[in-house]
């Protein structure tokens, strides 16, 4: 087994921004694909379809910004090891804020339980 270091934790984290960023791309796209169902027709629709272009636009420019970031993650893969102090590796601050991204990791993974959940009832729905 390898030794690890932060240049191989920052490449094995790398997968967090680009999985993001297809997300982001995969919402735009369902956001451009649902105006197929806006009645142009209708003046009404007109506001929706104005909101759905910006985050269409919007998501796909973020979602290019987290590959790119995830690209430059992954490329310091072999990013030689300083030499870290331990004692500050257990400071408060470091553990604080490790400590409050796990916390925020199983945030995320309840919200994607539940986003998951609705839209499984979703495409039922669609599917019948």
């Amino acid at each position: 087994m390898s030794e690890q270091t932060c240049g191989k934790g920052l490449a094995e984290h790398s997968v967090f921004p680009a999985r993001f960023g297809d997300f982001l791309a995969a919402m735009a796209q369902n956001l451009e694909v649902h105006l197929i169902a806006l009645d142009p027709a209708d003046q009404t629709t007109q506001p929706e379809r104005n909101a759905y272009l910006r985050l269409t636009r919007e998501s796909r420019r973020i979602a290019d910004e987290l590959r790119a970031l995830a690209a430059e993650m992954a490329s310091y893969r072999d990013l030689p090891m300083g030499r870290h102090d331990p004692v500050a590796l257990s400071s408060p601050p470091i553990v604080e804020a490790f400590a409050k991204f796990v916390k925020l990791e199983r945030e995320l993974l309840g919200l994607l339980e539940k986003s998951i959940e609705r839209g499984q009832q979703t495409l039922a729905h669609a599917r019948r």
